[in-house]
């Protein structure tokens, strides 16, 4: 009993020496600084300090001529993405592998970190962000929702200089499991050597391992030994001087030039190392911890929101809905050709639709101002159930789903998206062609979406609450355009096969919206994205979800 209680109080004097007097002590230090350094701003020794040149130049300045044969090392913080902050990606993994809880928790260690040092930093935010989280959700973060972040915030300048080296060697201190995947699937790295964490089965603990938080000047000493790397990338921080130094080409990005080209740091899209095509998560901003505030603050009256819009599609008539709607934020740009049933003809109008969000048929629906049955392979229970439109599943059996879909065209309009699955990128994913085969009067819609704060849609979250999530967006929008009417001569009764069909529709409707046509299907996307082919069991009744 002695025994416990002398632990307890050895850890208790640990902890209070460590967050508290270590802690306020810097805190102070920080506050006398910034006092001298304002009270001194107007001095010109102040001001040839801040003007001194950089102890190494700038990596707009490297040479990347005939670099195939180099050995490049760098860190991923503050060198390959603009930003000097990690707590946004820290916060994704709280929120998106963790939980609501979890990302409030971490936002409120926020206001106390600016007084700790960068190591006490980090390892509170790796505490917060992995104690009790499972590995196969930082899993999933890492390879579905990371890349899209680290790619929207990757120095454009840096990269060029990574590309360039033949081999590339990434050292940081940030945790390994956060960065591993991008780095090699993305940029192509050789090496990454970062902070271990401490795991326990299958869940983490929060904990770093035995050997700490990485330095990157030694680890780059154990790893290289007594040979030097050709080229080293750094911040302009003084560690990062030590760590560059070790190297025979030395170079920096500099705060001040990320600041005064900010639009020439960012990497565009088309540049890109590897398209982005499919990611997953909720979070559709990048979660600083102003930006995560504001969302928090947001979501009592983003839940208010999204039930009242979820209603007003349910109970009011078409032209109320959608000025309800509009007053309440939604956003409905409608452009083309009202198309409608043919008399002549026996069956209805199969419209067919690129795919965004579940809601495609419903704004289609809407914005046409006429009932609609709308076909999925499978949807969730609740989204049948708030549905405004009929809803009818497939079965992925093509035979019976043909005569479904025939049996449906014959008692109305019909719409149907063959891509299988939504695509959030510029993108469309191989169009199925089972539809050609059914129908003449076949109309192509373009649609899209835009959000701000959460995306409608996800790969391995609860598919229940899709529509919830976009709702709740502040003002989102859907942008519907309706195409003319496929010529009878493009249809399969015009001497065209149902792939040829499908084929021109796809590219009709990619022409329409400004994306790019893949031959990517649904199982490529839940195979990257969930790791498996989309097929999700309920425990009880055993109804497919994707």
């Amino acid at each position: 009993m002695i025994f416990r209680v002398s632990v307890i109080v050895k850890l208790a004097d640990w902890l209070l020496y460590r967050l508290l007097a270590n802690s306020c002590y810097r805190a102070a230090r920080k506050m006398r600084s910034y006092g001298f350094f304002l009270r001194n701003l107007s001095s010109k020794s102040s001001d040839s300090y801040l003007q001194q040149p950089p102890l190494f130049p700038s990596v707009t300045k490297c040479d990347l001529e005939n670099r195939g044969f180099d050995t490049l090392v760098c860190d991923i913080n503050g060198v390959l993405l603009r930003s000097q902050s990690f707590f946004p990606y820290f916060m994704l993994v709280a929120f998106e592998g963790g939980s609501i809880f979890r990302a409030f928790l971490l936002l409120l260690s926020s206001i106390f970190l600016w007084v700790f040092d960068y190591e006490l930093q980090l390892r509170v935010m790796i505490f917060i962000s992995f104690c009790g989280l499972k590995v196969k959700y930082m899993e999933n973060v890492s390879r579905a929702v990371l890349p899209k972040f680290y790619l929207e915030n990757l120095n454009v300048h840096a990269y060029e200089v990574l590309a360039s080296a033949g081999t590339r060697v990434v050292f940081t201190s940030v945790p390994r499991v956060m960065v591993e995947g991008f780095l090699k699937d993305y940029l192509r790295v050789d090496g990454v050597l970062g902070t271990e964490l401490h795991s326990v089965g299958d869940y983490f603990t929060g904990l770093v391992s035995g050997s700490g938080l990485l330095v990157k000047h030694r680890a780059l000493k154990e790893y290289f030994r007594d040979k030097k790397p050709a080229i080293g990338l750094g911040s302009s921080s003084l560690h990062d001087h030590n760590f560059v130094s070790l190297c025979e080409e030395a170079y920096v990005v500099n705060n001040e030039d990320n600041k005064n080209s900010t639009a020439s740091s960012i990497m565009p899209k088309n540049k890109y190392p590897k398209p982005l095509i499919f990611h997953d998560g909720r979070l559709a901003f990048l979660p600083t911890p102003f930006a995560t505030l504001t969302m928090f603050m947001w979501l009592p009256l983003g839940i208010v929101l999204a039930i009242f819009r979820i209603l007003v599609g349910i109970v009011f008539p078409y032209k109320l809905a959608i000025l309800l709607g509009t007053l309440s934020g939604v956003r409905i740009t409608v452009k083309g050709f009202n198309s409608s049933s043919n008399a002549d003809h026996r069956n209805g109008v199969l419209y067919v639709c690129t795919h965004r969000t579940l809601l495609d048929p419903v704004f289609l629906s809407t914005t046409l101002g006429k009932p609609l049955t709308a076909v999925t392979y499978s949807l969730s229970r609740m989204s049948e159930i708030i549905a405004p439109i009929r809803t009818v599943r497939l079965t992925r059996d093509r035979k019976k789903d043909g005569e479904t879909m025939q049996k449906l065209l014959s008692e109305g309009d019909l719409v149907v998206c063959p891509e299988g699955t939504t695509c959030r990128e510029p993108y469309l994913l191989r169009f199925s062609s089972l539809f050609a085969e059914l129908a003449d009067e076949i109309v192509p819609v373009a649609m899209n979406t835009h959000v701000g704060m959460f995306y409608g849609t996800t790969a391995s979250g609860l598919k229940c609450l899709d529509p919830i999530f976009f709702f709740m967006n502040p003002r989102p929008s859907y942008y519907v355009h309706i195409l003319r009417k496929v010529p009878k001569e493009l249809t399969c009764s015009g001497g065209k096969s149902s792939h040829e069909v499908a084929n021109y529709i796809q590219r009709q409707l990619a022409d329409a919206l400004g994306f790019e046509c893949t031959t990517l299907t649904r199982r490529d996307k839940y195979l990257m994205l969930a790791g498996n082919e989309g097929f999700v069991h309920d425990k009880e009744k055993g109804i497919l979800a994707t």
